[in-house]
């Protein structure tokens, strides 16, 4: 019974020898701030602009996405336990350094007596405490370099709380567009503007005459939010998108000077001046290379349409 005792004794004498204690050191802080951000409203707005009946066929529609957010600011402190691991072999090195130090500090704190207190801490006080860990053999000294930590504690404290809106353009998103029983899908530029234009596609593969409405609808199926507006279709207008789609894009190659001028003459008597001007720009450029039938067309453009076109040969 005796040996099995002692046996023991000296087994938990090892293991406390081996694994040592932990020189505890003082709290290290970290402190940050930290935002939290909850939607409250989420909402599509599609802006088809003035007059909601089309006259024309171009319009510029803008999409907004809106949002509006509680925003709460916190302060957070985290508090770390930090400590020295134990590691024995370092005993070796610092018993006799313990000793000295031990030492040095005795003698500097007489030596503070008679220098009325006026010597630093670390002389008096960090001499003694290393000297005295230095020494412990189930100890090491404070080492920062080899120090490590365990989260302690967190703490939050609100700072701020306050409600934020945003308003951003639906920037290169899809938006559809059904137009009687065919829906299409186009996409607005960065700006969020979708630039409609009945003479284009997908619009120029649809008969428009029997469309007297125009769906428009955006959706942000994450957040399940949408948004829908409608554009009227003027009879007048749908009137015009058969002739104006002839003018446009029937073969211009194998025309005379006097068609074309007839073709830019027409769209802008059907009130159509941006699509006339367009038109008007693609025959110059189509007789760049050809400088007098250039300058021929220019001459009938405004001789017989009344249009004042500047040469792009002049300088």
């Amino acid at each position: 019974m005796f040996k099995r005792i002692t046996f023991g004794g000296a087994a938990l004498c090892g293991a406390v020898l081996l694994s040592g204690c932990a020189n505890q050191m003082s709290q290290r802080s970290e402190h940050e701030e930290r935002i939290e951000r909850k939607l409250l409203e989420h909402s599509l707005q599609i802006d088809v602009g003035e007059p909601k009946v089309l006259e024309l066929p171009q319009r510029r529609v803008r999409v907004h996405e809106q949002k509006n957010f509680e925003v709460t600011e916190f302060e957070v402190t985290r508090r770390y336990d930090r400590y020295t691991p134990y590691q024995p072999w370092r005993e070796i090195y610092e018993i006799p350094l313990g000793a000295v130090a031990v030492v040095a500090g005795i003698g500097a704190n007489v030596v503070n007596v008679f220098a009325l207190g006026n010597l630093p801490d670390s002389v008096t006080h960090d001499w003694l405490s290393y000297g005295v860990a230095g020494l412990n053999p189930f100890m090491n000294v404070q080492s920062n370099g080899r120090a490590q930590q365990n989260l302690a504690s967190i703490s939050e404290v609100q700072k701020d709380k306050r409600q934020e809106y945003t308003s951003l353009p639906w920037g290169e998103r899809p938006v559809e567009v059904k137009a009687g029983k065919l829906t299409h899908e186009l996409t607005t530029d960065r700006n969020g503007v979708l630039r409609l234009n009945l003479l284009d596609s997908p619009f120029t593969e649809q008969n428009l005459t029997q469309v007297g409405t125009l769906h428009l609808a955006v959706a942000d199926e994450e957040n399940n939010v949408r948004a829908d507006a409608s554009l009227l279709l003027s009879p007048t207008l749908r009137g015009k998108l058969v002739e104006a789609h002839e003018l446009i894009y029937d073969d211009l190659e194998d025309d005379e000077v006097s068609e074309w001028v007839h073709r830019v003459k027409r769209l802008s008597e059907l009130g159509l001046e941006e699509e006339a001007s367009e038109l008007e720009q693609s025959l110059i450029e189509l007789t760049r290379n050809d400088p007098e039938l250039q300058q021929e067309f220019l001459k009938a453009l405004t001789r017989d349409a009344g249009r004042l076109v500047a040469d792009p040969g002049a300088k």
